[in-house]
């Protein structure tokens, strides 16, 4: 369905700008004749909305464009690194992680520090957030930027569109609404407001995997309709069916970690009996193959075990098999009923893959029906995140620019700001 007011005059306007500054974003350097022709207008339509996003500064001229046939060549336009910037945050259960990307899609700013937040109450978990927001704003402002918005990804349920997250078992939180603990980023005394997004870990992550290869300069992303598996101390899944997220009713799909893989097996915090986390999860593992927890921080556990499986020790590398089998019983009932082209193993499994795979893909070839059509070869593809653990925390900070990127004129530089060259 059109958005309202998409189909006047100033809703057109407003989209034509969008495709301008993302055809750039996503394919630049480009010169108006290559963006013209990638977004469907003609040159003399494009002229007028390339001269407003330089006026603001979303773009700049870098240089002429390479010469093609006769005539003058043209500039070519990129995205400013300077202006709006996206503030994406992530909250685990043993870390906290801010990081700040441009238009361009580079990290511009970032900061990370180990954190006990399980079965923390929000409050000083927030306050320590916002110290690592206020770190990394700082250090983007002396670059020229600020923040068009701010994304926290989160390990658990949140409402459909708002800022509360309803549960995070793994935390221990329940009903906690973070926007009154992150006023003083979203809202600071003197300054505008940015946007607040509050989303599950896993979708965020799944949204990063989107983003062009360019855009990240790394291999090619999955195929629009797939289903994004990230772990944790717990596990969550995204669905993604062309290119947009499957979020349910209620914005809760995606709870994988409690899908029941043996209806009689162990007891899980969730209530229920033989969930797929105490098979797979990052303590279950740790527990199988007999490696001590400790306290260490952010993915050292994960690293542990990859070391230990690494160097071939059974108990762990045993583990990480049944952990594989586990998953593959559990992704066998979200093939079957999405049929996607692909499942994309995120999050801490990405660094577990070499030993997770086989028996997740054993499970799968044995289980589910597409497996059996020759046309589908075996299924749908098995791959690992390009972005590993990195993915939530970068589809936080996509996220937090989305705005920008949708409607650009919004909240960026006065329209008479003198375009800016910089070459």
């Amino acid at each position: 369905m059109t958005p309202p007011g998409n189909d006047t005059q100033a809703g057109i306007r407003r989209r034509n700008l969008a495709r301008v500054l993302q055809a750039v974003a996503a394919h630049g350097p480009l010169s108006r004749p290559a963006v013209a022709a990638r977004i469907g207008l003609t040159r003399a339509g494009v002229a007028p909305l390339v001269d407003e996003l330089l006026r603001a500064g979303l773009l700049v001229e870098s240089g002429p464009a390479a010469p093609r046939g006769r005539g003058r060549p043209g500039s070519e336009l990129v995205v400013s690194d300077r202006g709006p910037a996206g503030l994406g945050a992530e909250i685990g259960v043993d870390h906290l992680a801010v990081c700040a990307i441009d238009l361009r899609g580079r990290i511009r700013a970032r900061a990370a520090v180990g954190a006990a937040n399980r079965n923390s109450t929000p409050g000083p978990v927030l306050e320590r957030l916002g110290e690592l927001l206020a770190e990394v704003t700082g250090r983007i402002a002396a670059k020229g930027l600020r923040p068009a918005g701010l994304a926290v990804a989160v390990p658990g349920l949140v409402a459909r569109g708002g800022t509360t997250v309803v549960h995070a078992p793994n935390l221990g939180w329940r009903a906690a609404d973070l926007a009154p603990g992150l006023a003083p980023v979203t809202a600071p005394a003197g300054s505008p407001a940015v946007p607040l997004t509050v989303e599950n870990e896993a979708n965020l992550g799944a949204l990063a995997e989107l983003r062009p290869a360019g855009a990240d300069g790394g291999r090619p992303g999955p195929p629009p309709d797939f289903v994004h598996v990230s772990a944790e101390a717990g596990i969550g899944a995204a669905v993604v069916v062309d290119g947009q997220l499957l979020r349910g009713a209620r914005g809760f799909a995606g709870e994988l970690g409690h899908v029941p893989v043996y209806p009689d097996g162990r007891r899980c915090d969730c209530g229920g009996r033989g969930c797929l986390e105490q098979y797979a999860g990052e303590a279950a593992v740790l527990r199988a193959s007999g490696a001590a927890p400790g306290r260490a921080g952010p993915g050292a556990r994960i690293a542990l075990l990859a070391r230990r499986a690494a160097d071939g020790d059974p108990a762990t590398v045993r583990a990480l098999e049944e952990a594989g089998t586990a998953l593959g019983i559990a992704l066998a009932g979200a093939v079957n009923l999405l049929d996607p082209r692909a499942v994309v193993l995120g999050g801490a499994l990405a660094g577990l893959a070499p030993w997770v795979l086989p028996s997740l893909e054993r499970e799968l070839t044995l289980r589910t029906a597409v497996a059996a059509d020759p046309a589908r070869a075996g299924g749908p593809l098995v791959t690992v995140s390009r972005l590993g653990a990195d993915g939530p925390l970068l589809g936080a900070a996509h996220a937090a620019l989305r705005g920008v990127l949708d409607d650009p004129l919004h909240s960026c530089a006065p329209a008479d700001s003198p375009p800016v060259r910089t070459d």
